[in-house]
Protein backbone atom coordinates (compact mmCIF):
# COMPACT_ATOMS: atom_id res chain seq x y z
CA UNK A 1 0.00 0.00 0.00
CA UNK A 2 1.06 3.45 -1.21
CA UNK A 3 1.79 6.14 0.98
CA UNK A 4 -1.23 8.01 -0.22
CA UNK A 5 -3.38 4.98 0.80
CA UNK A 6 -1.83 4.69 3.72
CA UNK A 7 -2.66 8.20 4.40
CA UNK A 8 -6.53 7.96 3.28
CA UNK A 9 -6.63 4.43 5.33
CA UNK A 10 -5.41 6.59 8.73
CA UNK A 11 -8.13 9.49 8.34
CA UNK A 12 -10.55 9.34 11.43
CA UNK A 13 -12.83 11.43 12.76
CA UNK A 14 -13.06 10.92 16.52
CA UNK A 15 -14.42 13.91 17.95
CA UNK A 16 -17.29 14.09 15.17
CA UNK A 17 -17.67 10.17 15.79
CA UNK A 18 -18.45 11.17 19.53
CA UNK A 19 -20.79 13.97 18.70
CA UNK A 20 -22.98 11.94 16.18
CA UNK A 21 -23.47 9.38 18.89
CA UNK A 22 -24.86 12.33 20.86
CA UNK A 23 -26.80 13.52 18.21
CA UNK A 24 -28.67 9.71 17.94
CA UNK A 25 -29.70 9.61 21.45
CA UNK A 26 -31.38 13.22 21.16
CA UNK A 27 -32.42 13.87 17.74
CA UNK A 28 -34.07 10.69 15.74
CA UNK A 29 -32.10 9.92 12.84
CA UNK A 30 -29.18 11.53 14.63
CA UNK A 31 -30.07 14.78 11.83
CA UNK A 32 -33.12 17.31 10.99
CA UNK A 33 -32.79 16.31 7.62
CA UNK A 34 -32.86 12.96 6.41
CA UNK A 35 -30.00 13.33 3.78
CA UNK A 36 -27.67 14.82 6.33
CA UNK A 37 -27.68 11.57 8.25
CA UNK A 38 -25.00 9.81 8.81
CA UNK A 39 -25.84 6.70 7.51
CA UNK A 40 -24.97 8.83 3.92
CA UNK A 41 -21.52 8.57 5.02
CA UNK A 42 -18.70 6.41 5.47
CA UNK A 43 -19.20 4.53 9.33
CA UNK A 44 -17.80 6.78 11.76
CA UNK A 45 -16.68 9.25 8.40
CA UNK A 46 -19.10 11.52 9.11
CA UNK A 47 -17.87 14.94 9.53
CA UNK A 48 -20.25 17.48 12.06
CA UNK A 49 -19.55 20.96 11.35
CA UNK A 50 -18.35 23.43 13.64
CA UNK A 51 -18.58 26.26 11.52
CA UNK A 52 -18.64 27.53 7.51
CA UNK A 53 -17.44 30.51 5.71
CA UNK A 54 -17.47 31.20 1.80
CA UNK A 55 -16.84 27.50 0.01
CA UNK A 56 -15.17 26.03 3.05
CA UNK A 57 -16.40 24.38 6.33
CA UNK A 58 -14.47 23.21 9.09
CA UNK A 59 -15.31 20.16 11.48
CA UNK A 60 -15.09 19.58 15.26
CA UNK A 61 -11.91 17.37 14.73
CA UNK A 62 -10.30 20.72 12.92
CA UNK A 63 -10.35 19.78 9.19
CA UNK A 64 -11.36 22.26 6.55
CA UNK A 65 -13.42 20.88 3.50
CA UNK A 66 -14.19 22.79 0.27
CA UNK A 67 -17.65 22.29 0.50
CA UNK A 68 -20.73 20.84 -2.21
CA UNK A 69 -24.31 20.66 -1.97
CA UNK A 70 -23.99 23.24 0.82
CA UNK A 71 -27.43 23.27 3.09
CA UNK A 72 -28.62 20.69 0.21
CA UNK A 73 -28.32 23.11 -2.69
CA UNK A 74 -29.51 26.23 -0.27
CA UNK A 75 -26.26 28.26 0.16
CA UNK A 76 -25.51 29.18 -3.23
CA UNK A 77 -24.09 32.16 -2.39
CA UNK A 78 -21.51 30.72 0.02
CA UNK A 79 -21.64 30.63 4.00
CA UNK A 80 -21.68 33.88 5.95
CA UNK A 81 -22.14 35.97 2.87
CA UNK A 82 -21.35 39.27 4.07
CA UNK A 83 -24.58 41.03 1.52
CA UNK A 84 -27.00 38.38 3.47
CA UNK A 85 -25.32 38.72 6.82
CA UNK A 86 -25.46 42.33 7.05
CA UNK A 87 -29.51 42.76 6.00
CA UNK A 88 -30.24 40.27 8.18
CA UNK A 89 -28.51 41.65 10.67
CA UNK A 90 -30.34 45.21 10.59
CA UNK A 91 -33.19 43.78 10.61
CA UNK A 92 -32.74 41.59 13.86
CA UNK A 93 -32.30 44.92 15.43
CA UNK A 94 -35.49 45.95 14.95
CA UNK A 95 -37.55 43.20 16.04
CA UNK A 96 -38.19 39.70 13.93
CA UNK A 97 -42.11 39.05 14.18
CA UNK A 98 -44.94 41.04 14.79
CA UNK A 99 -48.83 40.61 15.71
CA UNK A 100 -49.29 41.97 12.35
CA UNK A 101 -47.70 42.09 8.88
CA UNK A 102 -44.47 44.47 8.77
CA UNK A 103 -43.78 46.51 5.98
CA UNK A 104 -40.54 44.34 5.19
CA UNK A 105 -43.41 41.54 3.92
CA UNK A 106 -44.43 44.78 1.12
CA UNK A 107 -40.96 44.98 0.43
CA UNK A 108 -39.89 41.19 0.17
CA UNK A 109 -43.22 40.57 -1.91
CA UNK A 110 -42.14 43.43 -4.46
CA UNK A 111 -38.65 42.14 -4.71
CA UNK A 112 -40.15 38.66 -5.53
CA UNK A 113 -42.33 39.37 -7.84
CA UNK A 114 -40.07 41.87 -9.49
CA UNK A 115 -37.59 38.95 -10.06
CA UNK A 116 -39.98 36.18 -10.95
CA UNK A 117 -42.47 38.53 -13.23
CA UNK A 118 -43.71 35.20 -14.58
CA UNK A 119 -45.78 35.19 -10.82
CA UNK A 120 -48.95 37.80 -10.09
CA UNK A 121 -49.25 36.74 -6.11
CA UNK A 122 -46.58 35.27 -3.61
CA UNK A 123 -46.81 33.72 -0.03
CA UNK A 124 -43.88 33.36 1.51
CA UNK A 125 -43.49 30.16 4.63
CA UNK A 126 -40.66 28.11 6.31
CA UNK A 127 -39.80 25.05 4.17
CA UNK A 128 -40.52 23.90 0.85
CA UNK A 129 -42.94 20.98 2.00
CA UNK A 130 -45.07 24.08 3.53
CA UNK A 131 -45.40 25.58 -0.09
CA UNK A 132 -45.80 22.65 -2.42
CA UNK A 133 -48.27 21.22 0.37
CA UNK A 134 -50.19 24.52 0.25
CA UNK A 135 -50.21 24.49 -3.89
CA UNK A 136 -51.90 20.92 -4.12
CA UNK A 137 -54.09 22.48 -1.45
CA UNK A 138 -54.84 25.03 -3.75
CA UNK A 139 -55.34 22.97 -7.07
CA UNK A 140 -57.77 20.53 -5.26
CA UNK A 141 -60.01 23.62 -4.06
CA UNK A 142 -60.01 25.34 -7.04
CA UNK A 143 -60.46 22.34 -9.51
CA UNK A 144 -62.88 20.20 -6.80
CA UNK A 145 -61.14 17.15 -7.63
CA UNK A 146 -58.50 15.02 -5.19
CA UNK A 147 -56.11 13.00 -7.59
CA UNK A 148 -52.42 14.71 -7.47
CA UNK A 149 -50.24 13.48 -10.04
CA UNK A 150 -46.29 13.65 -9.17
CA UNK A 151 -43.34 13.01 -11.72
CA UNK A 152 -42.26 10.01 -11.06
CA UNK A 153 -38.27 11.01 -12.22
CA UNK A 154 -37.99 13.22 -9.48
CA UNK A 155 -37.25 12.32 -5.85
CA UNK A 156 -38.97 14.58 -3.28
CA UNK A 157 -41.77 17.27 -3.33
CA UNK A 158 -43.16 17.09 0.43
CA UNK A 159 -42.51 15.55 3.81
CA UNK A 160 -46.42 15.65 3.99
CA UNK A 161 -48.11 12.45 3.35
CA UNK A 162 -49.69 13.04 -0.37
CA UNK A 163 -46.01 12.75 -1.18
CA UNK A 164 -44.00 10.96 1.34
CA UNK A 165 -47.01 7.83 1.29
CA UNK A 166 -45.82 7.10 -2.01
CA UNK A 167 -41.85 6.60 -1.01
CA UNK A 168 -40.70 3.39 0.69
CA UNK A 169 -40.62 5.33 3.94
CA UNK A 170 -44.51 5.34 4.17
CA UNK A 171 -45.22 4.17 7.55
CA UNK A 172 -48.06 5.56 9.51
CA UNK A 173 -49.58 6.90 6.29
CA UNK A 174 -53.42 5.64 5.45
CA UNK A 175 -53.39 3.98 2.05
CA UNK A 176 -56.48 6.05 1.54
CA UNK A 177 -54.35 9.38 0.98
CA UNK A 178 -51.46 7.29 -1.17
CA UNK A 179 -54.01 6.05 -3.40
CA UNK A 180 -55.14 9.40 -4.74
CA UNK A 181 -51.29 10.36 -5.81
CA UNK A 182 -50.13 9.10 -9.65
CA UNK A 183 -47.23 9.21 -11.03
CA UNK A 184 -46.03 10.59 -14.79
CA UNK A 185 -42.70 10.04 -16.77
CA UNK A 186 -40.47 13.27 -16.93
CA UNK A 187 -40.74 13.95 -20.80
CA UNK A 188 -43.37 11.83 -21.83
CA UNK A 189 -45.69 13.27 -23.22
CA UNK A 190 -48.29 10.35 -24.42
CA UNK A 191 -47.77 8.73 -20.82
CA UNK A 192 -48.99 11.85 -19.04
CA UNK A 193 -52.01 11.71 -21.53
CA UNK A 194 -53.30 8.50 -20.82
CA UNK A 195 -52.82 9.03 -17.34
CA UNK A 196 -54.96 12.12 -17.75
CA UNK A 197 -57.38 10.56 -19.99
CA UNK A 198 -57.57 7.21 -16.98
CA UNK A 199 -58.37 9.83 -14.33
CA UNK A 200 -60.36 12.08 -16.42
CA UNK A 201 -61.98 14.76 -14.59
CA UNK A 202 -59.81 13.25 -11.34
CA UNK A 203 -56.33 14.77 -11.17
CA UNK A 204 -56.25 18.38 -9.65
CA UNK A 205 -52.62 19.12 -10.67
CA UNK A 206 -49.61 17.84 -12.27
CA UNK A 207 -46.64 18.63 -10.10
CA UNK A 208 -43.02 18.44 -11.36
CA UNK A 209 -39.39 19.83 -11.18
CA UNK A 210 -39.43 21.99 -14.42
CA UNK A 211 -35.62 20.38 -15.31
CA UNK A 212 -33.76 18.07 -13.27
CA UNK A 213 -30.44 15.96 -14.45
CA UNK A 214 -31.33 16.56 -17.98
CA UNK A 215 -32.87 19.60 -20.19
CA UNK A 216 -36.73 19.28 -20.83
CA UNK A 217 -36.41 17.92 -24.42
CA UNK A 218 -37.83 20.15 -27.22
CA UNK A 219 -41.37 21.29 -26.77
CA UNK A 220 -42.00 19.63 -23.38
CA UNK A 221 -42.70 21.81 -21.15
CA UNK A 222 -45.05 23.50 -23.22
CA UNK A 223 -46.69 20.46 -24.39
CA UNK A 224 -47.15 20.08 -20.32
CA UNK A 225 -48.69 23.33 -20.04
CA UNK A 226 -51.18 22.84 -22.93
CA UNK A 227 -52.18 18.96 -21.47
CA UNK A 228 -52.90 20.98 -18.08
CA UNK A 229 -55.28 23.41 -19.65
CA UNK A 230 -57.19 20.69 -22.52
CA UNK A 231 -57.47 18.29 -18.87
CA UNK A 232 -58.80 21.48 -16.78
CA UNK A 233 -55.98 20.53 -14.17
CA UNK A 234 -53.54 22.80 -12.64
CA UNK A 235 -49.48 23.06 -13.37
CA UNK A 236 -47.43 23.18 -10.84
CA UNK A 237 -43.53 23.83 -11.40
CA UNK A 238 -41.41 22.67 -8.38
CA UNK A 239 -38.56 25.23 -8.54
CA UNK A 240 -37.00 24.45 -4.81
CA UNK A 241 -33.96 23.69 -7.40
CA UNK A 242 -34.34 25.36 -10.08
CA UNK A 243 -35.22 28.59 -8.55
CA UNK A 244 -31.82 30.98 -8.98
CA UNK A 245 -29.66 28.23 -10.24
CA UNK A 246 -31.11 27.77 -13.45
CA UNK A 247 -31.92 31.68 -13.39
CA UNK A 248 -32.84 34.45 -11.75
CA UNK A 249 -36.38 33.63 -12.29
CA UNK A 250 -36.44 30.15 -12.21
CA UNK A 251 -36.95 27.24 -14.75
CA UNK A 252 -39.77 29.30 -15.86
CA UNK A 253 -38.22 32.23 -16.68
CA UNK A 254 -35.23 30.04 -18.64
CA UNK A 255 -37.63 28.71 -20.86
CA UNK A 256 -40.53 30.53 -21.71
CA UNK A 257 -43.52 28.37 -19.97
CA UNK A 258 -45.17 29.73 -17.05
CA UNK A 259 -47.27 27.26 -14.57
CA UNK A 260 -50.09 28.49 -13.11
CA UNK A 261 -48.11 28.02 -9.49
CA UNK A 262 -44.55 27.43 -8.73
CA UNK A 263 -42.61 27.09 -5.66
CA UNK A 264 -39.56 28.13 -4.21
CA UNK A 265 -37.01 27.39 -1.16
CA UNK A 266 -33.45 26.51 -1.02
CA UNK A 267 -31.40 29.17 -2.50
CA UNK A 268 -33.79 32.02 -1.99
CA UNK A 269 -32.19 32.79 1.55
CA UNK A 270 -28.75 31.36 1.26
CA UNK A 271 -29.31 29.03 4.45
CA UNK A 272 -32.22 31.50 6.02
CA UNK A 273 -35.37 29.70 6.22
CA UNK A 274 -37.66 30.94 3.55
CA UNK A 275 -39.49 29.57 0.58
CA UNK A 276 -42.39 30.63 -1.09
CA UNK A 277 -45.63 29.95 -3.10
CA UNK A 278 -45.95 31.85 -6.33
CA UNK A 279 -48.69 31.65 -9.33
CA UNK A 280 -51.80 33.61 -10.67
CA UNK A 281 -53.97 36.09 -8.85
CA UNK A 282 -56.84 34.25 -9.93
CA UNK A 283 -55.82 31.42 -8.30
CA UNK A 284 -53.91 32.66 -5.12
CA UNK A 285 -56.38 35.18 -4.29
CA UNK A 286 -58.23 31.85 -3.37
CA UNK A 287 -56.16 31.86 -0.29
CA UNK A 288 -57.06 35.49 0.44
CA UNK A 289 -60.04 37.55 1.94
CA UNK A 290 -60.62 39.46 -1.31
CA UNK A 291 -62.93 37.03 -3.53
CA UNK A 292 -66.85 35.68 -2.46
CA UNK A 293 -65.99 31.95 -2.78
CA UNK A 294 -65.08 29.31 -0.38
CA UNK A 295 -62.26 29.93 1.61
CA UNK A 296 -58.94 27.70 1.21
CA UNK A 297 -56.28 27.77 4.29
CA UNK A 298 -53.50 28.42 2.11
CA UNK A 299 -50.16 29.28 4.03
CA UNK A 300 -50.56 30.67 7.98
CA UNK A 301 -47.41 29.98 9.63
CA UNK A 302 -46.02 31.77 13.01
CA UNK A 303 -42.66 32.39 11.50
CA UNK A 304 -43.28 32.54 7.71
CA UNK A 305 -42.52 35.88 7.63
CA UNK A 306 -39.85 36.65 9.92
CA UNK A 307 -38.39 39.88 9.16
CA UNK A 308 -34.94 38.80 8.68
CA UNK A 309 -35.36 35.66 7.29
CA UNK A 310 -37.26 37.74 4.32
CA UNK A 311 -33.90 40.52 4.53
CA UNK A 312 -32.18 37.59 3.54
CA UNK A 313 -34.12 36.88 0.86
CA UNK A 314 -33.72 40.36 -0.73
CA UNK A 315 -30.06 40.57 -0.23
CA UNK A 316 -29.60 37.33 -2.17
CA UNK A 317 -32.14 38.22 -5.19
CA UNK A 318 -30.18 41.59 -5.33
CA UNK A 319 -26.87 39.90 -5.21
CA UNK A 320 -28.08 37.27 -7.96
CA UNK A 321 -29.44 40.06 -10.16
CA UNK A 322 -26.53 42.85 -9.42
CA UNK A 323 -23.20 40.03 -9.40
CA UNK A 324 -24.78 37.82 -12.06
CA UNK A 325 -24.15 35.00 -10.02
CA UNK A 326 -26.13 32.45 -12.22
CA UNK A 327 -24.00 32.73 -14.88
CA UNK A 328 -21.01 32.38 -11.88
CA UNK A 329 -22.50 29.30 -10.63
CA UNK A 330 -22.49 27.82 -14.61
CA UNK A 331 -18.79 28.25 -15.13
CA UNK A 332 -17.90 27.10 -12.06
CA UNK A 333 -19.79 23.86 -12.59
CA UNK A 334 -18.71 23.74 -16.09
CA UNK A 335 -15.11 23.84 -14.93
CA UNK A 336 -15.57 21.47 -12.48
CA UNK A 337 -17.22 19.06 -14.62
CA UNK A 338 -14.45 18.90 -17.27
CA UNK A 339 -11.92 18.68 -14.42
CA UNK A 340 -13.52 15.54 -12.97
CA UNK A 341 -13.94 14.43 -16.20
CA UNK A 342 -10.58 14.50 -17.71
CA UNK A 343 -8.81 13.05 -14.04
CA UNK A 344 -11.81 10.19 -14.33
CA UNK A 345 -10.46 9.43 -17.94
CA UNK A 346 -6.89 9.71 -16.76
CA UNK A 347 -7.55 6.73 -14.36
CA UNK A 348 -9.22 4.32 -16.76
CA UNK A 349 -12.59 5.11 -14.53
CA UNK A 350 -14.91 7.92 -17.22
CA UNK A 351 -17.57 4.98 -17.69
CA UNK A 352 -17.88 4.40 -13.50
CA UNK A 353 -17.04 8.25 -12.08
CA UNK A 354 -19.48 10.02 -13.72
CA UNK A 355 -20.96 13.45 -13.83
CA UNK A 356 -24.59 14.62 -14.61
CA UNK A 357 -26.58 17.38 -15.03
CA UNK A 358 -27.03 20.87 -16.09
CA UNK A 359 -23.54 23.09 -14.96
CA UNK A 360 -24.79 24.85 -11.90
CA UNK A 361 -26.45 21.30 -10.00
CA UNK A 362 -24.22 18.49 -11.09
CA UNK A 363 -24.31 15.29 -9.33
CA UNK A 364 -22.07 12.26 -9.86
CA UNK A 365 -22.93 8.63 -9.92
CA UNK A 366 -20.57 5.78 -8.69
CA UNK A 367 -21.11 2.86 -11.08
CA UNK A 368 -19.41 -0.61 -10.74
CA UNK A 369 -17.54 -2.96 -13.34
CA UNK A 370 -21.19 -3.65 -15.12
CA UNK A 371 -22.14 -0.50 -14.82
CA UNK A 372 -24.53 -0.73 -12.44
CA UNK A 373 -25.18 2.44 -9.91
CA UNK A 374 -23.24 1.11 -6.57
CA UNK A 375 -23.76 2.33 -3.08
CA UNK A 376 -20.24 0.56 -2.24
CA UNK A 377 -18.42 2.21 -4.84
CA UNK A 378 -20.05 5.67 -3.52
CA UNK A 379 -18.75 4.75 -0.59
CA UNK A 380 -15.22 4.32 -1.24
CA UNK A 381 -15.31 7.18 -3.38
CA UNK A 382 -16.57 9.68 -0.83
CA UNK A 383 -14.03 8.11 1.86
CA UNK A 384 -11.18 9.13 -0.50
CA UNK A 385 -12.68 13.04 -1.20
CA UNK A 386 -13.24 13.29 2.47
CA UNK A 387 -9.72 12.10 3.38
CA UNK A 388 -8.60 15.19 0.75
CA UNK A 389 -10.44 17.53 2.43
CA UNK A 390 -13.12 17.46 -0.10
CA UNK A 391 -17.19 17.30 1.36
CA UNK A 392 -19.04 16.28 -1.71
CA UNK A 393 -22.41 14.37 -1.53
CA UNK A 394 -23.20 15.60 -5.04
CA UNK A 395 -20.95 18.45 -7.23
CA UNK A 396 -22.93 21.46 -6.82
CA UNK A 397 -21.37 24.33 -6.59
CA UNK A 398 -22.03 27.53 -4.81
CA UNK A 399 -20.61 30.93 -5.97
CA UNK A 400 -17.99 31.33 -2.96
CA UNK A 401 -15.69 28.63 -4.61
CA UNK A 402 -12.42 30.21 -6.91
CA UNK A 403 -10.13 28.31 -8.87
CA UNK A 404 -8.11 26.94 -6.25
CA UNK A 405 -11.14 25.02 -4.36
CA UNK A 406 -11.89 24.06 -8.40
CA UNK A 407 -8.16 22.62 -9.05
CA UNK A 408 -7.81 21.19 -5.11
CA UNK A 409 -11.55 18.74 -5.79
CA UNK A 410 -10.09 18.00 -9.51
CA UNK A 411 -6.78 16.37 -7.60
CA UNK A 412 -8.47 15.07 -4.93
CA UNK A 413 -10.73 13.38 -7.46
CA UNK A 414 -8.10 12.41 -9.59
CA UNK A 415 -6.36 10.54 -6.03
CA UNK A 416 -9.73 8.49 -5.41
CA UNK A 417 -10.37 7.60 -9.14
CA UNK A 418 -6.88 5.88 -8.93
CA UNK A 419 -8.30 3.85 -5.81
CA UNK A 420 -11.30 3.22 -7.73
CA UNK A 421 -9.16 1.75 -10.42
CA UNK A 422 -7.84 -1.05 -8.24
CA UNK A 423 -11.51 -1.85 -6.82
CA UNK A 424 -12.63 -2.11 -10.20
CA UNK A 425 -9.52 -4.34 -11.31
CA UNK A 426 -9.97 -6.60 -8.14
CA UNK A 427 -13.65 -6.76 -8.68
CA UNK A 428 -14.65 -6.05 -5.61
CA UNK A 429 -14.57 -3.05 -3.38
CA UNK A 430 -14.89 -3.96 0.00
CA UNK A 431 -11.46 -4.22 0.88
CA UNK A 432 -10.82 -0.34 0.34
CA UNK A 433 -14.70 0.22 3.03
CA UNK A 434 -13.54 0.63 6.36
CA UNK A 435 -17.32 -0.72 7.81
CA UNK A 436 -20.91 -0.57 5.90
CA UNK A 437 -21.93 0.78 2.96
CA UNK A 438 -23.43 4.60 2.51
CA UNK A 439 -27.28 4.25 2.42
CA UNK A 440 -30.33 5.06 0.06
CA UNK A 441 -32.12 8.00 2.03
CA UNK A 442 -35.57 6.33 0.92
CA UNK A 443 -35.62 2.64 2.31
CA UNK A 444 -38.56 0.93 4.13
CA UNK A 445 -36.33 -0.53 7.00
CA UNK A 446 -33.49 1.46 9.18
Amino acid sequence: MDTEEKDTEEFALPRSRAANERLHALVPGGAHTYAKGDDQYPEHLAPVISHGRGAHVWDVDGNRYVEYGSGLRSVSLGHAHPRVVEAVRRELERGGNFVRPSVVEIEAAERFLATVPTADMVKFAKNGSDATTAAVRLARAATGRARVAVCADHPFFSVDDWFIGTTPMAAGIPVATTDLTVRFPYGDLPATEELLSRYEGEIACLILEPATRTEPPPGYLAGLRALADRHGCVLVFDEMITGFRWSEAGAQGLYGVVPDLSTFGKALGNGFAVSALAGRRELMERGGLRHSGERVFLLSTTHGAETHALAAAMAVQRTYTEEGVTARLHALGERLAAGVREAAAAMGVADHVVVRGRSSNLVFATLDGAGRPSQEYRTLFLHRLLAGGVLAPSFVVSGALDDADIDHTVDVVAQACAVYRKALDAGDPAPWLTGRPVKPVFRRLA
